[in-house]
């Protein structure tokens, strides 16, 4: 059975919309620019970069489900409970090295509630849209209880606003470094390792990856557990750039987060994909939310073109998988 798992060949990411992501970057900033000259400075660039690591960090765990053919609708109020959480815990420790084991305190929160969603879909055999949708409103409960209804009064560790808000020498954003070391990462995973190889087996036919030796409930309870830690990891990040959690804190990244998945080329079906799409799709939403909140335009039709990116990109890839079963 070992060798069969080995033998897995390399995923070949499918041909996406890289052309039409890097037009549509130049076109942005072209009438980004047109519509403000201070679209074009570094300073505003970089702090548009800074806001974008949040949602790239989000957008990794939510590749890493999607390549199973899954999807992940936890992520709100995962990375809502693990700031919650884990500034609570700084807030009851104080400062010092006691006050940042918060940080454990996060990634704790988010890795149980993915081997939550995990254990429903890849054990209890349960559709993972419902299943994760029911885990976001019972942690949706629990903070509830915890904070009330509005903001928590706790406050992030040093490490945490360091990570958060703070710059490398006013250059680089540190959330930014934290978003290229867990892409590292993620990349390692995906092309480097038998892990990889096996979520992109099940996500292109589960029942033939059981047979090929791979244990498919394991590798999606690892896919669930690692948008959890992903999710968690954004929460911190968040509340020490805002130097506070609050409620709803997660809900704006939502479909941002598999907008960009899906942009950059990812199959909602699973089984297709490759890393670098993601990050140019993180991009690409990060300066569409520029753009629309430079326009001034209301929240409500940034949700109308999230979701109309997600509504194009899933029939593309339903049409594309049709003709190639013909």
């Amino acid at each position: 059975m070992i060798p069969l798992v080995r033998a897995l060949p390399r995923p070949v990411a499918a041909p996406g919309p890289a052309g039409v992501i890097a037009l549509a970057l130049v076109v942005l900033l072209l009438a980004g620019g047109l519509a403000d000259p201070r679209f074009f400075s570094p300073a505003y660039l970089l702090q548009q970069l800074h806001t974008g690591a949040f949602l790239g960090v989000i957008a990794i765990g939510a590749m890493v489900v999607i390549l199973t053919g899954h999807i992940d609708l936890s992520v709100p109020w995962t990375l809502s409970a693990a700031a919650t959480f884990s500034t609570a815990f700084v807030g009851a420790a104080g400062e010092g090295a006691q006050g940042e084991l918060g940080l454990l305190v996060g990634l704790a929160v988010g890795a149980g509630i993915g081997l939550v969603n995990g254990i429903g879909v890849a054990y209890l055999r349960l559709p993972s849209m419902i299943w994760t949708l029911a885990v976001n409103m019972v942690v949706l409960g629990v903070c509830v209880l915890h904070a009330g209804l509005y903001a928590s009064g706790s406050r992030p560790s040093a490490v945490m606003a360091t990570l958060g808000g703070g710059w490398i020498g006013s250059l680089v954003p540190n959330a930014v470094v934290v978003w290229m070391v867990l892409s590292a990462a993620a990349v390692f995973l995906l092309r480097r390792t038998v892990a990889g190889r096996c979520l992109y087996a099940v996500g292109t036919r589960e029942s033939a990856a059981w047979l090929s030796g791979i244990d498919t409930r394991r590798v999606l309870l690892g896919a669930f557990v690692i948008s959890g830690l992903c999710s968690a990891v954004a929460g911190m990040l968040l509340a020490g750039y805002a130097n506070q959690a609050y409620q709803r804190m997660g809900d704006p990244y939502l479909l941002p987060g598999i907008a960009a998945v899906v942009l950059g080329g990812t199959s909602i079906l699973g089984g297709r994909g490759s890393y670098g799409g993601c990050v140019a799709g993180v991009l690409l939403i990060t300066l569409i939310t520029s753009m629309l909140s430079l326009l001034q335009v209301p929240e409500a039709f940034k949700q109308i073109a999230y979701g109309g990116v997600i509504i194009l990109m899933v029939g593309y890839y339903s049409r594309r998988a049709a003709a190639e079963r013909a």
